[in-house]
């Protein structure tokens, strides 16, 4: 155990000795704070720090100073310090004050202050939710690079560290100091976490990013993408109620809605994305509880008019959800444009590196908070090690998506005017149905392209073969970029005819660019496209 760290932040000595051989005298060390004495004990006999016990003043925790609690909680040293503070003696006047202003909502704690919060959760410093400190970051986060970057993490998180990245918090139920405490808890006049899957310290960093990144009351963090829009819908639609989708999805959506919720007695209406009329039209012959659809779509791109949807909806008491995964929250913003609910796979662009799954739910907090009750029975619960995966990655999504609507808009037109690609289906081409739309509603088109090889099966697999850089792999959104056959990789498991009833095409390919240099992807990709 190093403890070195932290002995120039505490005010006086503490005593050790050795085990088990205590001779009931302790020598005081002289040389430093945090010296022991390698002869304690009877003999000669030297020993090591590991063979040492440290036996701390009983006022220890009080005079040690927040910022030192925090340096050496992850190292034992606090963990030893609450065990052995037994006297129970109460906080000195200054450390009552010290806890007064921290705790206060509208008093954040600055830079560098030491302050003695009674409040926090065990050795580790956490706050008792996210509400113990307040901060309004919109006064100084104007720009979604920003927000990205500092949302829920600068001046506004609920963990107590001096740390820049927030910490891991790994455990799975919290602790009341006392059964008045938890009675407090459960009638709500104390705010705490309770158990691992109804809230983590770690993961309410992301869900206030995501927030603040949307424009959301509230957001909730899920295990997958596939868990958040499922809980979602299970939690909005009531048995027996009526869902209006559109034709081109993520199939393993369609599926839930076609075969999982008629058992419920749910219903869906299945439209064009661009089919006004048929959404009218479901509206009058249906109680309709929700409209979902993705904008753009899986695999084709197609954008939803949000504006005009959400209205036509709420006008016959529908709520509208927008899964956004393809265009980010930096590209478009769904609930300004109108839509209730806002979800995401956040193992695409969000993490944006290919290495972790979740998803979540933003909106409202009246509707949130529906989401969240069937979330925590389901139990889809992120672990806070993938939720520290995803703050760490949205730090970079500014940039990221950036390179990537770049690249992808510039190998869209590439790949529009050469002679052996049929068609390419991308919002940001003048030939794309809904360009207008996409220009009007989204600040950028993604960094996905699908498009039609011209030729049959054989002839795409040898021009997926021949690439060289992306990977042929499912997902999209990663700093690597990924290319996959839809009709392969997503639909291999049904026969060509009913493929092509989705519009699946044994010749389409799904392109998600990454961020390499575009000239090595350009190269890439003119090379396979000679090659067939």
């Amino acid at each position: 155990m190093t403890i070195s760290s932290c002995a120039s932040r505490v005010p006086l000595s503490f005593q050790c000795r050795s085990d088990p051989a205590f001779s009931g005298t302790i020598p005081r060390p002289t040389a430093s704070r945090f010296s022991c004495n390698p002869r304690v004990g009877s003999g000669n006999r030297p020993f090591g720090i590991s063979s040492l016990i440290l036996r701390f003043p009983p006022n220890f925790v009080r005079q040690l100073s927040n910022k030192a609690r925090r340096n050496c909680s992850n190292i034992g040293v606090a963990q030893i310090v609450a065990a052995s503070w037994s006297d129970n003696q109460p906080p000195s006047s200054a450390a009552a004050e010290a806890k007064a202003a921290a705790s206060a909502v509208s008093a954040p704690i600055a830079a560098g202050e030491d302050v003695y919060n009674d409040n926090s959760k065990g050795s580790l410093g956490f706050c008792n939710g996210s509400s113990s400190v307040q901060v309004n970051e919109s006064s100084f986060l104007n720009g979604d690079g920003s927000v990205a970057i500092h949302a829920g993490e600068r001046l506004g998180r609920g963990i107590v560290t001096d740390a820049i990245t927030t910490p891991v918090v790994n455990t799975s139920a919290y602790f009341f100091k006392k059964t008045a405490e938890l009675i407090d808890f459960k009638e709500k006049r104390h705010v705490s976490f309770e158990y691992g899957r109804y809230g983590n310290p770690t993961t309410e960093v992301l869900e206030e990013k995501i927030s603040q990144l949307e424009g959301a009351e509230s957001t909730l963090i899920l295990a997958s993408g596939m868990c958040a829009s499922t809980v979602m819908m299970l939690a909005l639609v009531p048995a027996g109620g009526h869902i209006i989708t559109t034709t081109d999805c993520y199939r393993k959506t369609r599926i839930f809605i076609e075969t999982f919720l008629p058992k419920m007695g749910i219903t869906a209406s299945v439209i064009d994305p661009a089919d006004i009329a048929g959404l009218k039209s479901a509206l009058d012959n249906h109680k309709v509880s929700l409209f979902f659809t993705e904008s753009p779509t899986n695999p084709f791109l197609r954008c939803v008019d949000i504006e005009l949807v959400s209205k036509l909806c709420h006008a016959k008491g529908a709520l509208v959800c927008i899964d956004g995964t393809f265009a980010t929250p930096l590209n478009q913003k769904a609930l300004a444009l109108g839509a209730d609910i806002v979800v995401h796979s956040a193992t695409k662009y969000l993490g944006g590196h290919n290495d972790v799954l979740g998803g979540c739910v933003s909106g409202s907090t009246d509707i949130v908070s529906q989401v969240r009750i069937v979330h925590h029975v389901l139990g889809g619960t992120i672990n806070p090690n993938a939720a520290y995966l995803l703050i760490r990655g949205m730090k970079t999504l500014k940039l990221r998506i950036q390179q990537q609507n770049s690249t992808a808009q510039r190998m869209a037109e590439v790949l529009e005017a050469h002679p052996k690609v049929k068609h390419v289906y991308y919002p940001g081409l003048k030939s794309h149905p809904e360009h207008e739309l996409a220009k009007k509603q989204m600040t950028g088109f993604g960094g996905v392209v699908s498009f039609e090889v011209d030729g049959d099966i054989t002839t795409t697999i040898k021009f997926v073969d021949s690439l060289k850089i992306p990977y042929i792999a499912p997902s999209f959104g990663g700093c690597e970029s990924i290319v996959d056959q839809p009709a392969i990789m997503s639909y291999w498991d049904l026969s060509q005819p009913e493929r092509e009833k989705y519009g699946i095409k044994d010749n389409l390919v799904r392109f998600s660019f990454g961020v390499e240099d575009y000239e090595d992807l350009e190269a890439d990709v003119l090379q396979a496209l000679e090659a067939i």
